[in-house]
This record gives C-alpha cells, structure tokens and sequence, in this order.
C-alpha cells in the first residue's frame, strides 16, 4: 500500500516554516471578532443629501477611520408603507417613484465600498424627519438589535429616534434625542423631561453589561461645551421667556437640562469619554454642532453630540475625537453635525478573551 506525505518545507537553519496564513484564515479569523473596539457618530442632517453632495468625502473619513460600528442620526428618510396605512420603520419607503428612486440613490451608495462590509438596521419615521441608523461591520455577529428602550422586540420608539445592539461583552445605544424646543409645550419641555426620565431609567436599569451610548445627544453639559456660554445661557425665541428660570435659553443649554444630564451621568455610572481625554476648552476642535455661517448664530458652536461609556470601560478608551474644526464647518461634511469617533482597547478580561 502506498504511502503520501505531505512534505515539510525547511528554513536554511533547518526549522520547519510555519504555513503561510491564507485569505481564507484571515477571514475566519476576523469572523470569530464579537467586540467592536472602533465606532464613529454622526448626525447628517438627511443621510440622501449627504450622499448626494458630500458621499465622496465621508466615505475617504470611513475608509481611513475604518469603523466597526457606524451610528446615523437624523437619516430623514421616511418609513415603508403607503399614505395612510400602518407604517414599517424598519424599512425605507418605496411605494412611489419618486421614493423608489430615493431609497435606490441611498442603497446603491451603502453597497459600494467601504460600506458594503456593513449590515444596516433602520428606525425610521413616517415623514422625512428624524429617524436614526446603525451599520454594523458583517464581521460582528450582534445578540439583539432592538428600536427602543423597553427592549421590546417590536416596537420603535416615536420618529426612529433609539437603535440598541448588544454584542457579547457590551451594548450600544445609538440615540436622536428629542430637542428641548423653546416653550412650556407638550413637544417642548415636556417631551424632553419624559425622554431624560426614561433614559434615566434606562441607564440604572440596565447595569448588568457596559453600555456604549451614543448619538445626537441634544444638551451641552457644562460651560466649556459652547462656544459662547453668555450667548447660549440668554438666547431667546420672539423674546419669549419661559415661566421657570431654568428653563431659559438656548435649547441644549438651558439649566434643566443640564441638570438632568448630569444625574443621568452620575446614577448610570456613565463617563463622557471626550472630556475624559481632553480637559481643557478646544475653540478650534471641542464643538460638534456649529451655527449657521451666516447670521447671529456665526462662529456659536456647541459640543452635544457624544459617547457615553461606563464606567468599567473608561480605561479603555484610547482616543475620542471630533472630527470637524472651525466655523467654516470643516469636516462636517455638510451637515450642521460633525462625526465624533471613538476607540477603545481590547479587553483584559480572561473571562472575554474567547469573546474577542
């Protein structure tokens, strides 16, 4: 009976080579990750016009950022189904041609490279307002993605404003927070102490595995996270003054909210990881939104776009960066929001090394 062996090819000291990794270890390799360590934010003020205007520029940020987790908010992209019947929020509107033609430009552009590496979760409105994204790379193989806080499996919360994926060390929760607006209305002041209550809850709630939160935040915590804090702290609407003294100013500046903000920080054991590397007040660097360049609001910027990390997790942050400067808007990539980046090591923990 014959014999085969495979021969074993020498190095010149006489050692045996190790086998050359193939394309087809590399991507079992990357198929066994289970923890993001790279994610990136951006509110882009209509995800199709930033694909339409700014696709090329964002994309060479994505390519070279090189993202494991994108988070969207304000897609502004409105939710599957006809006028007048019950709406699918986790689907792009097609039932017209002009919507077919839209959700095609946009699709087209999520399938090219880099972004074809990326699987795409939708929370949407009815209209094109709001509404948020999440793209994960296909390499992560998430728990559960669900579309509000309850954690319900069907159910999105009001205008697609939450999308929640929980991987197998951490979740992440990728937010739009509804504005504060200017009056003591029900989509004013009151939408926005109900939100901030039920985050809150949200946050105490759900300690059992560190959260990554994310988004459009909507609240410039302290005085060194605008621009102009005498500006902010006085604006007014028509010349509006709201009954209660904290609740003046500019909407994500007022002192309510700031409060409220930083009791949601401190009761949900969350550190703002921006602030956690740089301390002092950046004019060029430290905003994320800015005014518009023409007007009163030129050159008044705020920071109210974050990440929002817990606690155990504040070691491991190795960079967070706003990724626009100046009142020009550079790198906003024509929105009136810049991308916020953020990465984190690899985790030490024995109990997750088969989990990275």
């Amino acid at each position: 009976m014959k014999r085969f062996f495979k021969v074993v090819e020498k190095d010149s000291d006489g050692s045996s080579k190790k086998p050359r990794e193939t394309e087809n270890d590399a991507e079992n390799e990357e198929n066994k990750k289970k923890e993001p360590l790279k994610f990136m934010t951006w509110n882009a003020n209509s995800f199709l016009l930033r694909v339409k205007n700014n696709w090329p520029d964002f994309t060479n940020l994505i390519t070279t950022f090189d993202p494991d987790v994108i988070a969207i908010q304000e897609v502004r992209m409105p939710a599957a189904g006809a006028k007048g019947a019950s709406k699918v929020p986790g689907e792009i509107k097609d039932d017209t041609s002009a919507a077919r033609e839209e959700k095609k430009v946009l699709m087209r552009a999520l399938s090219a490279p880099p972004f074809g590496n990326y699987q795409v979760w939708w929370s949407l409105a009815d209209s094109k307002y709001a509404g948020t994204a999440l793209l994960v790379k296909k390499c992560f193989k998430p728990k559960s993605v669900v579309f509000n806080l309850d954690k319900l499996a069907s159910k999105h919360e009001p205008d697609g404003r939450v999308i929640l994926v929980e991987f197998e060390t951490l979740r992440l929760l990728n937010t739009y927070v509804p504005n504060n607006g200017w009056k003591e209305e029900a989509n004013s002041f009151q939408r926005r102490r109900k939100w901030d209550k039920r985050i809150l809850e949200f946050v105490t709630q759900n300690s059992d595995k560190p959260l990554i939160w994310c988004g459009d935040l909507n609240v410039s915590h302290e005085e060194i996270d605008v621009s102009h804090p005498e500006f902010f702290s006085t604006a007014k609407l028509n010349g509006y003054i709201p009954p209660n003294k904290e609740d003046c100013g500019q909407p994500g500046f007022t002192l309510a909210e700031r409060r409220r903000f930083g009791t949601i920080l401190r009761e949900g054991k969350l550190v703002d990881a921006y602030r956690f590397l740089h301390r002092d007040k950046d004019m060029e660097r430290g905003f994320s939104w800015s005014g518009n360049p023409v007007g009163r609001y030129r050159g008044k910027r705020m920071r109210i776009d974050y990440f929002l990390v817990s606690e155990t997790l504040k070691e491991r942050i190795v960079a967070c960066e706003i990724q626009g400067h100046g009142i020009e808007l550079e790198g906003f990539y024509g929105s009136d929001h810049c991308p916020v980046t953020l990465e984190l090591s690899p985790s030490s923990d024995p109990q997750n090394e088969d989990a990275r």
